[in-house]
């Protein structure tokens, strides 16, 4: 049986994991039931001490089950919350961990696919894990490769996701292209200027047709955090004063109750007694109740998740509802496309920067991209849609895999990389 090479795509809000023989086709391989994609999520179950991953995770929390909801691991990376342990039942986890634990996951479902485990593996990353920041990037690839390294993967390369987005694409192509490749992910915007072809993409060295990469940390979590920030939390008493009218109440509370990464530091007895604090001098204190029924029934990864829900939503539709119906709390929050793109009008600005960047970075006019390559669900958002196709009306625009093509251009990479090795 020939050998089998490996492509993990970690991502912010979905993972993949992708195998390929050299010269063959790449697959993804079933992670949760018959789903290729899963959830980068995990649950820590207090109720029966398991550890649930993926949609049972986000299922054993929506369904009220106590314990610990972890997702958007991701956007940790190469942040100073890497250096600290966070509370898991009964043990005190560093975030590496947790990562680990997450990885460990895909790789016992890689060695339930294979018989054994690829020691070789491709990892995708962004082209900035964090912005302006080359000390951090290079740290927060640095504690991936640890987490993957102590989960048995031996071999280790990095590849930039849009370009493994780029090497899946190029497969389907007969001619030379110049291709702009638009990676939305859920924690990070990525974009890169390839030359592809049938001959090129038999190389296994691609780095000179590599023209550019930019990229900036703007992804969907992102998205759906401006629209918390502007529909929700001013429902919960972001906005709101004091009873004599001389301050606003603190805005960190809101920003990280809307922030998927961050929402667990929130569920402490001392958050608990400020928002109480809070409630007892504000002008309207019923909006911090709401705010404490969230802390008290850890309820704000469930909120988030509705606010995501009304982005996609808003992707097909002009008008939609965040809604959260439990015990002790009922909202009904409608909202518009327009309001929702005025909230994340910075968002694409930054976006349609690093577009540009990466243009200038290559030397390349606009007009000359043959092709733009979208992948990742935020390149759904009908505002990025337009920011990212605008300055390419005579391109060809190809929509690839959503969750999938970074998974396939990676087990690609993979294959060629250690498969010209043996």
């Amino acid at each position: 049986m020939p050998p089998l090479y490996c492509g993990v795509d970690f991502g912010t809000t979905n993972s993949t994991v992708g195998l390929c023989e050299p010269g063959g086709m790449p697959s993804l391989i079933a992670l949760e039931g018959e789903q290729v994609t899963i959830p980068s999520a995990l649950f820590f179950s207090i109720e029966d001490g398991n550890t649930y991953f993926g949609r049972a995770a986000v299922f054993e929390y929506m369904d009220g089950a106590e314990g610990r909801f972890m997702r958007a691991l991701k956007s940790i990376l190469g942040t100073s919350l890497m250096k600290e342990t966070t509370q898991v039942g009964r043990d005190r986890m560093t975030f590496q961990g947790l990562i680990g634990r997450f990885l460990r996951h895909l790789r016992t479902r890689l060695e339930a696919e294979t018989g054994g485990i690829p020691e070789s593996v491709v990892l995708g990353r962004p082209v900035h894990f964090v912005d302006e920041d080359e000390t951090a990037d290079r740290t927060a690839q640095d504690q991936l490769e640890a987490a993957a390294r102590a989960e048995g993967f031996r071999h280790i390369e990095f590849q930039f996701e849009p370009v493994a987005a780029a090497m899946h694409y190029e497969r389907s192509i007969n001619g030379e292209e110049l291709a702009l490749v638009v990676d939305i992910g859920g924690g990070t915007s990525d974009f890169s200027v390839l030359r592809l072809s049938p001959d090129r993409a038999r190389a296994n060295d691609r780095r000179d047709d590599i023209l550019s990469t930019s990229g900036v940390h703007v992804g969907g979590t992102d998205f759906d955090r401006q629209l918390n920030i502007a529909k929700v939390m001013p429902n919960m008493g972001l906005g709101s004063r004091t009873t004599d009218g001389k301050r606003h109440l603190p805005v960190w509370y809101f920003n990280d109750m809307a922030t998927w990464h961050k929402i667990n530091q929130l569920y402490t007895a001392k958050t608990l007694r400020d928002i109480q604090a809070l409630a007892r001098e504000a002008a309207e204190p019923e909006k911090l109740g709401r705010y404490e029924h969230l802390l008290r029934n850890r309820s704000g990864h469930r909120l988030a998740a509705q606010v995501e829900k009304a982005k996609i939503e808003l992707t097909e539709l002009s008008a939609t509802e965040i809604r959260l119906k439990e015990t002790g709390l009922s909202l009904k929050i409608p909202v518009t496309r327009d309001e929702f793109e005025i909230a994340a009008a910075e968002l694409v600005l930054r976006i349609g920067a690093a577009i540009e960047e990466a243009l200038n970075k290559a030397g390349v006019r606009a007009d000359a991209i043959d092709t733009v390559i979208l992948t990742g669900g935020g390149a759904q958002v009908p505002a990025v849609l337009s920011a990212a196709t605008a300055k390419f009306p005579d391109a060809r625009i190809a929509q690839s895999d959503q969750f999938g093509s970074v998974g396939l251009g990676l087990a690609v990479d993979a294959a060629r990389k250690f498969g010209a090795a043996r």
